[in-house]
């Protein structure tokens, strides 16, 4: 699974961008930091859109992502 470019650069500016493979599959985890606690997520067909307190932003969901999460400001997408 590969890191969408929206994720890699443009609108993650303060964000902190982790991508772990493992023999369970990957995940990719993305660290909004404290501001960003309130952020929801919402996935519809294969786009994902976030909101945060400032902002707005959609992406394509990754090949083989089956959950998508949000925790603290915190979003994880896996396999």
């Amino acid at each position: 699974m590969r890191v969408p470019k929206q994720l890699r650069d443009g609108h993650t500016e303060d964000a902190v961008v982790r991508q772990i493979e493992d023999d369970g599959g990957s995940t990719i985890m993305v660290d909004f930091g404290p501001d960003a606690a309130d952020m929801s997520i919402d996935v519809v067909d294969e786009t994902v859109i976030v909101v945060t307190s400032d902002r707005q932003f959609e992406f394509d969901l990754p090949a083989g992502a089956n959950d998508v999460t949000v925790n603290n400001g915190v979003l994880t997408i896996s396999e």
